[in-house]
């Protein structure tokens, strides 16, 4: 499911001669305005009305070559995923670094009901050449970030984005959920210094506007997922300049309270960088404790639009 097409230099001041590469944008989405988004209310999820529904993001941390061999094996990471599912209600999950196989296998013990989306990273040398991402262990596939929904998944896409011109390739995954009235975007942003020719460049700029951009077609659209950055708050964060002001403005972040960027930590190293961002009303957030990761699962719980999705393009189930 990968397609290129050149990318607009963005950002050009700050990278000025930089080859760029882009995800091709798989189909096309209706365009609408986004409304003003509510405050949340309260810290947890709280009791849930009907017309609520919750989202998760989650970096299973299941490529063990990337310093992942002690968060957990597959059962491990499948039994937090069935804790999310039924403790917290989720119907919808956003994950990041899961094996391909793993994944699959998931989805068929969870049920019928469940389908996914995968897309595998991919490491592209120096002659531009693309190779998918094994993961270790015998027959868990590939490695990738992927969408997993209790229900049908359509008008798939894969948003462009600049991605390093030598290095680990991440990217924007997209698609409706019309059973729960929502799209969602599923993002995993390059890390800094990830260009193994030009480590001075950052592309999380350019992907982090992208991703927004993305979100702002439909004002259904619920963006998250593993973001490699901190939130802009505060006077000393080197990163703040990456982020997009629509961010914390036309969208709130799940923890976000008021204003304020400030918000609890997803990562074991004490810091926030995974996220759920949406322009729909918000009624709970959760920060998921979990030994199977070096992630926490945060979760959303959102009132549903009162209308579904636009009409249905290209759908893609297990």
């Amino acid at each position: 499911m990968q397609m290129h097409k050149e990318a607009g230099w963005r950002s050009i001041r700050r990278r000025f001669g930089r080859t760029a590469t882009a995800l091709g944008l798989m189909t096309a989405v209706a365009c609408t305005s986004a409304q003003a988004p509510a405050s949340v209310a309260g810290a947890g999820l709280g009791p849930a009305k009907p017309d609520d529904v919750s989202v998760a993001t989650w970096n299973m941390c299941g490529v063990q070559q990337w310093n992942c061999d002690r968060t957990g094996g597959p059962k491990d990471k499948f039994q937090q995923l069935r804790n999310l599912i039924g403790n917290s209600d989720v119907r919808v999950l956003l994950l990041q670094e899961v094996c391909s196989e793993d994944l699959s296998s998931s989805a068929l013990r969870l049920g019928p009901e469940w389908n996914t989306v995968f897309e595998p990273y991919a490491e592209v040398d120096s002659a531009g050449t693309r190779t998918a991402v094994q993961c270790t262990g015998q027959g868990r596939g590939q490695a990738g970030f992927a969408l997993l929904a209790a229900s049908r998944l359509e008008d798939v896409e894969l948003i462009p984005t600049e991605q390093p011109t030598v290095g680990l390739h991440r990217g924007i995954l997209c698609a409706r959920v019309p059973a729960q009235r929502l799209r969602v975007c599923n993002a995993h942003i390059s890390l800094r210094e990830s260009d193994n020719e030009h480590p001075d460049w950052d592309f999380r700029d350019d992907q982090l506007g992208s991703l927004f951009a993305a979100a702002s077609t439909d004002d259904r659209t619920i963006v998250g997922g593993d973001f490699n950055s901190p939130p802009p708050a505060g006077d000393r964060n080197p990163s703040a300049w990456v982020w997009p002001s629509e961010a914390y403005t036309t969208f709130r972040e799940c923890d976000q309270k008021g204003s304020s960027r400030k918000a609890r930590a997803t990562h074991t190293d004490g810091t926030k960088i995974d996220y759920l961002f949406t322009a729909l009303p918000r009624t709970g957030c959760e920060v998921v404790d979990t030994k199977a990761s070096d992630h926490r699962p945060l979760v959303m719980r959102v009132t549903r639009p009162s209308e579904a999705p636009a009409t249905p393009g290209v759908s893609t189930s297990r």
